[in-house]
């Protein structure tokens, strides 16, 4: 991968093993940048999380219900014996905690969303956030932000709208929240339609769509019959009433005398999500505007922690669903490299990304770091998440890794790479890579030869690549 920090290596081995530390030097080429300051006026770190964990209460009570009285085992679990949460459970909430079904449901919905609780199929189970939640404010801090993050899943939106229009609102509201952050006070709902529509219609104009007359299926200035407008010329004014509404409802804004005011930890967020692309901004690799192809290009130059800085900021620019379905699709590509850095940006989507990720286990190219992200999302030591995978998996991740290597990095690296394998023995580990089928064996063996300094391991490793090739 040409790094400027040769035995730093940015790939996921299948058995993680530190590498030397990089020279000081090199961690000193550039001064870090200062840590930046919130805005005057808001509120202490601490002071925010006692705001978040007011506002997610509710949720946190059905959460810790939940965990207390479902579960396999547990006196008066659900009939298949886990923690899900049927019309039977719903009542049975509301009967003890004093709650109509509808609001504990509401509050199971939030809890999903701020990662208080964990849903895997049929099933759920506490998040770790539920566990740290009277501990940690950083927790609770992300708990919260999970569910700023989601707002658009928080309320149904209205009917008889377009998804597409639908889609062009939520891709616009980010602009708005920041107009909104930016004015550090109440702003007239007239003037944020005026900002959604003009942000829309940069979108449309992005996507190369041909304007219309409204009430007309003509382009501007073209005479023809008046025929019904298409869907995309549909006010605007209901759909930013719901997301304004549906903002307020996890507490980002208030809403209300045609204006709308971000609270301190709306305006907090926006400021932590705005801050994050001016560090992409002003990184060197700058990728926040990049396909996620492309921006994982960048990032395969930079060390993990700057990596993931990128991702984050990156991530924050877009809607989460899209931005996970971009990192799917590249995965899926026949980069090695990026497949591996696709998988540890899904890593810093956390939650939000499971269901894509589980609907990609089948894939046989994906299915090794699936896996491992869902295991490690599922609280596994990330040491210890190669556990998961078969011995066959486990060789085909080492063969695909060793293709990342062998495409981006240096010699050294891939001789090292042998000892990540999870073959106790080169032999072994050369009749098992030939039996995987991986498509770029041949390339890898014949790369290892050529980089391995013992002659004789050498000279074997090229024997398994011939009889790859020709299939003896």
């Amino acid at each position: 991968m040409t790094s400027r920090i040769p035995r730093d290596s940015r790939l996921r081995l299948v058995r993680p093993r530190p590498l030397a530390a990089a020279p000081r030097a090199v961690n000193q080429r550039r001064p870090r940048r200062p840590a930046p300051r919130p805005p005057e006026g808001t509120p202490a770190p601490a002071e925010l999380a006692g705001m978040a964990r007011a506002g997610l209460a509710g949720a946190v009570r059905v959460a810790r219900w939940a965990d207390a009285a479902l579960g396999p085992g547990r006196a008066g679990a659900t009939t298949d014996g886990k923690a899900t949460l049927s019309d039977a459970t719903a009542e049975r909430a509301a009967a003890d905690l004093g709650l109509s079904a509808a609001q504990i449901r509401a509050e199971w919905d939030t809890a999903r969303l701020a990662g208080l609780v964990e849903v895997h199929g049929d099933s759920a189970r506490p998040g770790w956030r539920l566990r740290a939640w009277d501990r940690d404010d950083s927790a609770v801090l992300r708990g919260w932000v999970a569910l700023f993050d989601a707002w658009s899943l928080a309320c149904p939106e209205p009917d008889g709208h377009e998804p597409a229009a639908v889609a062009e609102v939520v891709s616009a509201m980010p602009q708005v929240l920041s107009f909104l952050q930016l004015s550090a006070g109440p702003v007239p709902v007239e003037q944020l339609l005026d900002l959604l529509q003009q942000r829309v219609t940069e979108l449309r104009t992005e996507r190369c769509e041909v304007a219309y007359e409204p009430g007309t299926g003509q382009p501007a200035g073209a005479p023809g019959p008046a025929d019904p407008a298409p869907a995309a010329d549909a006010p605007l004014a209901p759909l930013l009433d719901w997301a304004l509404r549906a903002l307020a409802s996890v507490g980002a804004l208030t809403y209300g005398d045609g204006q709308a005011t971000l609270t301190p930890l709306g305006n907090w967020a926006v400021w932590v999500k705005l801050e994050q692309i001016c560090v992409a901004a002003q990184s060197p690799a700058g990728n926040i505007e990049q396909s996620a192809e492309d921006m994982l290009r960048g990032c395969a130059q930079l060390r993990p922690n700057a990596a993931r800085a990128e991702y984050r900021a990156w991530l924050a620019a877009r809607p989460v669903g899209s931005a996970v379905t971009e990192l799917i699709a590249a995965a899926r590509g026949d980069d090695a490299l990026l497949r591996g850095l696709a998988f540890e940006a899904l890593r810093v989507v956390g939650a939000p990304a499971e269901p894509d990720v589980r609907s990609v286990v089948d894939e046989p190219a994906l299915r090794p770091y699936a896996l491992l992200w869902l295991a490690e999302h599922d609280g596994v030591d990330p040491e210890d998440a190669h556990e998961v995978l078969t011995r066959d998996e486990a060789t085909w991740l080492w063969v695909d890794t060793a293709a990342a290597v062998a495409d981006h990095g240096e010699a050294p690296m891939l001789v090292r790479h042998l000892e990540s394998a999870v073959q106790p023995t080169v032999p072994q580990l050369l009749d098992e890579v030939r039996a995987v089928g991986h498509p770029r064996t041949v390339q890898v063996l014949v790369a290892l030869a050529a980089a391995h300094p013992d002659p004789a391991l050498a000279k074997a490793v090229r024997r398994a690549a011939f009889q790859v090739h020709t299939g003896s």
